[in-house]
């Protein structure tokens, strides 16, 4: 991968006198390739990792595992790019092994989560079957470890 891109992906928020730098390449020159990647559709947007617990966002998170019947000249596409434009869903990926599609999925509570999985993803013709799993506690996201490391000490067990 292009080294920009690397340096944008681990920190988006390096201006390009920055990376003009850490790159030893003109201002100008790393301004204008970003521009061309973001034209190109490379990148596709920028966003900060945030710990929700921190700031008191109370959001409800759902993996889905989803089965379902591929489309006769469409195969998986049309049905996960249906599935991929409900406001509930954060992510959707076509997987290998027992499902086809992983569906990440967030709502205010839980009840919100369960309504979008039975009144509108499990009522979608093709699809054959969901398994969902619950988020409790997330310890990494995009690569950033969620808290800072923290030593515990462990109380001496005795007989």
């Amino acid at each position: 991968m292009d080294s920009l891109l690397k340096l944008l992906q681990e920190n988006a928020a390096l201006k390009p006198a920055q990376l003009s730098a850490m790159l030893n390449q003109p201002e100008a020159e790393i301004a204008a390739r970003i521009k061309g990647y973001e034209n190109d559709k490379v990148i596709l947007g920028y966003r900060a990792v945030i710990n929700e617990e921190r700031v008191g966002v109370e959001m409800v998170r759902a993996v889905i595992e989803v089965k379902i019947t591929p489309e006769r000249g469409g195969g998986f596409d049309r049905l996960a790019e249906r599935i991929a434009k409900y406001v509930e869903v954060n992510s959707c990926y076509l997987m290998s092994g027992g499902y086809d599609l992983l569906v990440v999925v967030e709502g205010k509570n839980l009840r919100e989560v369960a309504n979008f999985v039975a009144e509108k993803l499990a009522t979608i013709h093709g699809v054959i079957s969901t398994s969902t799993h619950f988020i409790l506690k997330p310890y990494k996201i995009q690569g950033v470890l969620m808290e800072d490391e923290q030593t515990t000490e462990r109380l001496a067990v005795t007989p």
